[in-house]
């Protein structure tokens, strides 16, 4: 059975970056079973309805401003599937999650990203899925929940966003770690090993510089759906931490 997995994916950067992340991210996949499909739900794509993209072949959005220009000529044409794409309509329907597809959408940079320094082929079906930031922390582990059957079926769940994520926060000239997140990140660290569910979906209230860490819910969002996809087994592991830009937390944790 595949893990369910939550990855930062931090800056468009890290597509083209050589540091122990992007090592780390592409080692990791070797030692995994080569998954019949992938199942991403990215920060970066937000809608107040369940959207499920189903297209033959994919497309990629240079969703960012400001970074490299060798950024704009890269690619990632994974195809899609339309079966996966509507067994996954089946299953959330279950779960009380109405889902829509998409034809068009293409994969925002919170998908093709760390998809791309994984699986540079973009030979395996990808399906992504849209986050609403409006649902309750707890309805977000639900869906995690909903999709956890996936996991026997030789596919890939991945929740793509970010721990610490606060673009206003960030000192792009600092290479050691803030005090602030660290904390933040240490305390959801306890958390999750804890499996203290009641804690997480309240952080707002008991996390320290929580508000500092998480301004919006879309990027803590993927966290407790792949959570959720590993409510079974309850063992996670903190697979790699590192921080960029004083407070940008790139983090990865295996369910």
């Amino acid at each position: 059975m595949l893990p369910s997995l939550f990855l930062a994916h931090g800056t468009p950067s890290l597509a083209i970056e050589s540091h122990g992340y992007a090592e780390f991210l592409k080692e990791y996949v070797l030692d995994l079973p080569i998954p019949k499909a992938i199942v991403i739900l990215s920060a970066h794509w937000e809608s107040r309805e369940q959207m499920i993209t189903a297209v033959q072949t994919h497309d990629i959005l240079y969703d960012f401003a400001g970074f490299s220009e060798e950024l704009y000529s890269l690619t990632y044409p994974a195809p899609g599937t339309l079966d996966l794409a509507d067994h996954i309509l089946t299953l959330l329907a279950k779960a009380g999650v109405f889902a829509m597809l998409d034809n068009k959408r293409p994969l925002d940079h919170g998908a093709w990203v760390p998809l791309r320094v994984m699986y540079p082929e973009a030979n395996i079906p990808v399906i992504p899925l849209s986050i609403n930031p409006t649902l309750s922390n707890n309805k977000q582990y639900e869906i995690g929940k909903a999709l956890s059957a996936l996991r026997s079926e030789n596919v890939l769940i991945i929740g793509s966003g970010g721990i610490v994520h606060n673009p206003d926060e960030l000192l792009l000239e600092m290479d050691v770690a803030e005090g602030w997140a660290v904390c933040f990140e240490e305390w959801v660290e306890k958390r999750i090993r804890e499996w203290d569910l009641n804690s997480l979906f309240n952080y707002e209230l008991s996390a320290p510089f929580a508000k500092a860490a998480v301004p919006t819910k879309e990027h803590f969002a993927p966290l407790l759906i792949a959570m959720g996809a590993g409510h079974e087994n309850k063992d996670p592991r903190l697979l790699h931490r590192c921080f960029q830009y004083g407070n940008l937390s790139l983090s990865a944790w295996e369910f």
